[in-house]
């Protein structure tokens, strides 16, 4: 999938969970509950991730990371997530990458996640410009359901091709992510976005 169309993109709040899917195309209130009605009606695997939830507990300071990356400007250092402990993403502002870099902290032991794959993770969103958060499914403790088909090419990239029961971590450039921004996540044209994954199931 290549960088996504600005003009289609847009963020999808599934009303269950009040998370903030990046999700590409034009989304109606009926396909919003589709979409939740669909994450409860999921294979066995991805209910079961969904009861287990995600780790709202804070990492462990003094761990090192598992990931640094120096990028066109700033740099970025990551912590993956634990059963327990939420992800740590820190910055080093303004971040910016000229090419979308994907990097495996721990690779799981679960089958392959197929390009075209309906995925159930927890993750964390970090903009690069300033280092903040603009979503965290670990602060809401509730993994997300969705085809990756439907997901920024950033996302995709970083997802497809890993295996089930993977932490990951993603640099993504404005035009894998959203090129020309996305207000309502304060995200401005031109920023790049880092994403901390766990890969809980795939169907």
């Amino acid at each position: 999938m290549g960088p996504v169309n600005h003009t289609q993109t847009r963020t999808l709040f599934l009303a269950a969970t009040a998370s903030l899917v990046l999700l590409t195309g034009a989304c109606s209130s009926d396909s919003e509950t589709s979409a939740t009605t669909s994450s409860s009606t999921t294979s066995a695997s991805a209910e079961a991730a969904a009861t287990s939830g995600c780790p709202t507990a804070a990492p462990d300071a003094s761990a090192s990371p598992e990931w640094t990356l120096d990028g066109d400007t700033g740099s970025i250092s990551v912590v993956g997530s634990t059963d327990t402990a939420a992800p740590a993403v820190t910055v080093e502002a303004p971040f910016s990458v000229a090419e979308t870099q994907v990097e495996t902290l721990k690779a799981g032991d679960g089958p392959i996640v197929a390009d075209d794959a309906t995925v159930s993770v927890c993750y964390a969103g970090v903009n690069g410009r300033d280092g903040s958060t603009f979503d965290s499914s670990y602060e809401r403790g509730v993994p997300v359901d969705f085809p990756l088909g439907g997901v920024v090419a950033g996302f995709q990239k970083a997802i497809a091709g890993q295996t089930v029961g993977s932490t990951v971590a993603v640099a993504v450039t404005s035009a894998d992510g959203y090129p020309s921004g996305n207000p309502g996540a304060g995200i401005e044209p031109g920023d790049s976005l880092i994403f901390a994954i766990a890969i809980l199931s795939a169907s």
